[in-house]
């Protein structure tokens, strides 16, 4: 779909009678733009077909199991053979190899294995994993696909060849893992040193500056301000500042012991309490300078103030169901603009289609490899491709990490401090990580610590644009005009920059100077009121504990997951630049959004029409969407099971042992499933609740049902130990410059031809010295500016 909105010419493959997948309410979304041909590819004439269409075609996606592509001769052999110049991109649930691979691809399945669900255990007050409902892995898979595609695209122009490419469900899991991989082999490695500890990030009460607030209308308030000043300015706006006159509260927010910590968040509470949600969001962003947001439903969302001013929701006249309310395009590209249109009607499979000739070569061909460290050049399709990153925390410099890894040479651009994310310790495991949470955002970089607002530091920078093919920012707006970095100044000096503005809210607007963080964007944007169950707790004003559990809940609902997907959108956005550039020979100004970003991952209920469906909630219990699709207490853990297919249920009630099943009126097929689903939800229970979990997940995977154990592991712990992980190269080693050979995630895409290699974390002004030498500086220049402290460059190893 997003290829299709940017004017890819996109051929939808369907069985006959349709993809099934055509009932669901969001279904308007994800065709528009394509055609459709229906082909028995069970039949010669079929496969013949679809082999005339590849021949000419450019790209073929496919999300068939591991080996399942080959008996309709759609596997990237054959169509490859018949095209050497075809990229094919192959999505799979699982990966291409081991014992997973052949289990059906449910994103529910993969968030269970990986230990997200278990990162919500306790959001309903009960033991056990919380169902995950906003589809991390399905974002992140996507998102990772477009970005392969379009960089295979670009290769093929060096070598004349296109080549296989292969992302999974599994490794869009990859995303959310902070730092739970590194704390877990660390403290496995040196168990004196990192004390045991759970190195999940939620469970508790979150800091003072994240906190959820009921007010007195019953509604709630997301609070997003975790930088000290923001939070200031919020204790200001909302009449609290004798806190600063009593001892107790010196050194707030970060320096508080627990006891007095509590005591204020009680009386924030009670204040917030004073008043309804209208007036203090109205004073909010009056102020400018409050990072908060009201808690909205999937559907307030699309009506958000910023949202509307930014026309990121779209209306699209469909023929047959009218005018459909939908998501709009991914990023705002003005010299290569989307075009999102309604599904094209179904077409014969005799249709002929207006392929761009294969011989089009782009405009310019990626420029040779830079030189520089030596480092950073690791192959991979964006060899050569020199990105400079000025951004901070998570959203951004992880979107940066997401183009290192296709082989792009990042210049991540820091204070001389550094990035402040890189000084925040990790929840739960204490200061001798202190840096480890960076781990994913400063990986296959180098780092270029500089005063930007200094003259000479300004010279620098301006130095390394002159030369770059991507800048990366994400300051609020105007902030680049100040430091002298805003398009105008960058276009003057490189006017084949590819300029990517990575807004929290957006250029201009109602919002737009506002600050923002991930609860912020994550409580706005629908996808925590709907991990929560789709309803908001009630506020307990005569009971602040039962109140601020209430708020503990609603934080758990909320994970830091909306970094990472802004993080994916920001990168596929440079990447459509980058791609447009090298067509027609221009650079531009790019320009996308946090809140666009999480409406993607929340795409299946950002949608309107006459009669659209409303889609499943998670149960009061957070089980699941269903007696299919949903979180099961075994004998001896838990799991996660979904059964969609007939075959599928036909396997599982022959391995399970329980045939009848199978011939039961009330469950003999899907529709009387569906209508006896609470009777079949208590059957089920009885029945999983005679073995342990992990006896289901090996009977059950044997036969390619999708049932797997829930709650062993969390996500660090997963990818740590998980065989299956390695075997499909998901976890690779590194040499890190502080702790030796350690893990790390591996590249979320696999390239057949131009494989990138995953480097190390970079530390703060760890190539200072040698980009600068890079740039013609003396060694005598480079110590007066270390001196002069216009830049700051490692002389030990520091996190």
């Amino acid at each position: 779909m997003i290829l299709a909105d940017f004017g890819a010419e996109v051929v939808k493959i369907e069985p006959p009678g349709g993809d099934h997948f055509r009932d669901l309410a969001a279904s308007p979304v994800w065709l528009r733009g394509k055609f459709s041909i229906e082909l028995d590819l069970h039949t010669l004439a079929g496969r013949q077909r679809l082999h005339e269409l590849a021949a000419d075609a450019d790209v073929a996606i496919a999300s068939y199991r591991p080996g399942s592509g080959a008996a309709l001769g759609a596997d990237p052999e054959t169509l490859r053979g018949l095209n050497p110049r075809l990229v094919y991109c192959s999505i799979t649930g699982w990966g291409p190899r081991g014992r997973l691979a052949r289990v059906p691809g449910y994103e529910g399945a993969i968030a269970a294995k990986s230990g997200y669900m278990m990162t919500f255990e306790g959001q309903t007050g009960r033991a056990g994993p919380g169902y995950a409902y906003v589809q991390i892995a399905r974002h992140g898979a996507a998102q990772s696909a477009i970005r392969a595609i379009l960089a295979a695209l670009l290769a093929r122009e060096r070598s004349g060849r296109g080549q296989l490419v292969e992302t999974s469900l599994l490794q869009g899991m990859l995303s959310v893992d902070t730092a739970g991989l590194a704390v877990t082999e660390l403290r496995d490695r040196y168990p004196e040193q990192f004390p045991p500890g759970d190195e999940r990030l939620f469970g508790g009460l979150p800091s003072l500056g994240y906190q959820p607030y009921p007010t007195a209308d019953g509604r709630w308030i997301q609070m997003a301000g975790l930088v000290e000043h923001l939070f200031h300015t919020f204790i200001a706006v909302i009449g609290l500042t004798e806190i600063y006159a009593e001892p107790q509260f010196a050194g707030v927010p970060g320096g508080l012991e627990a006891g007095p910590r509590e005591e204020l968040r009680e009386r924030i509470t009670r204040r917030m309490l004073e008043r309804d949600q209208d007036e203090w969001m109205r004073l909010f962003v009056e102020s400018g300078n409050v990072a908060a947001e009201p808690w909205r439903s999937p559907q307030e969302a699309m009506e958000h103030p910023q949202i509307a001013h930014n026309g990121d929701v779209i209306v699209v006249d469909s023929p047959t169901l009218g005018p459909v309310q939908q998501i709009g395009p991914i990023a705002r590209l003005p010299l290569t603009p989307a075009n999102p249109t309604a599904a094209a009607p179904s077409v014969s499979a005799a249709r002929s289609f207006s392929w761009i000739p294969h011989t089009t070569a782009l405009a310019s061909s990626p420029r040779d490899p830079a030189g520089g460290t030596g480092e950073a050049h690791k192959g991979g399709p964006l060899d050569g491709v020199t990105v400079l990153e000025f951004a901070s925390i998570i959203a951004a410099p992880y979107a940066c990490s997401l183009l290192a890894e296709l082989g792009a040479r990042v210049i991540k651009i820091e204070p001389l401090e550094g990035d402040g994310f890189r000084s925040s310790k990790n929840p739960g495991v204490g200061g001798v990580t202190r840096g480890l949470g960076a781990i994913n955002t400063t990986s296959d970089k180098e780092s270029l610590c500089i005063d930007m607002k200094s003259e000479e530091g300004l010279r620098i920078a301006r130095e390394l644009i002159a030369r770059a093919d991507i800048l990366v920012h994400n300051y609020r707006p105007g902030v680049p005009e100040r430091l002298g970095i805003g398009y105008a100044d960058v276009r003057a000096l490189n006017d084949r920059i590819v300029y990517v503005s990575a807004w929290g809210y957006g250029a201009d607007g109602p919002y737009a100077n506002r600050p923002t963080a991930a609860p912020g964007v994550g409580a706005a944007m629908g996808g925590a009121y709907m991990q929560a169950g789709g309803e908001l707790p009630p506020a307990y004003p005569e009971d602040i504990p039962l109140t601020l559990e209430m708020a503990r809940r609603l934080h758990q609902a909320n994970p830091g997951s909306s970094d990472y997907n802004a993080a994916h959108v920001i990168a596929t956005a440079a990447m459509l630049g980058y791609y447009a550039r090298e067509r027609i020979g221009a650079g531009q100004h790019v320009e996308t959004n946090m809140l666009l970003a999480n409406a993607y991952t929340n795409i299946d209920n950002f949608v309107s029409y006459a009669g659209c469906p409303t889609p499943p909630r998670p149960d009061r219990g957070s089980h699941g969407l269903g007696a299919l699709y949903r979180l099961y207490e075994a004998a001896a853990g838990w799991v996660f099971f979904a059964c969609g297919a007939e075959r599928e249920w036909s396997a599982f009630t022959s391995a399970a042992g329980r045939p009848d099943l199978a011939t039961d009126p009330r469950f003999c097929d899907r529709g009387a499933r569906v209508a006896h689903e609470a009777e079949l939800a208590t059957v089920l229970a009885d029945l999983f609740a005679t073995r342990n979990a992990d006896e289901w997940e090996r009977l059950l995977t044997a036969v390619e049902v999708a049932c797997v154990r829930a709650d062993a592991e969390l996500p660090g712990s997963f990818w740590y130990r998980s065989e299956h992980a390695r075997e499909n190269g998901f976890i690779v080693e590194v040499d890190h410059p502080i702790w030796g050979r350690i893990l790390r995630h591996g590249p979320l895409s696999i390239f057949s031809d131009t494989p990138a290699v995953a480097g190390p974390q970079a530390l703060a002004g760890q190539h200072t010295q040698p980009i600068l030498e890079e740039l013609g500086y003396e060694p005598a220049a480079i110590e007066s500016l270390v001196t002069r402290r216009v830049v700051a460059a490692l002389d030990a190893p520091s996190m």
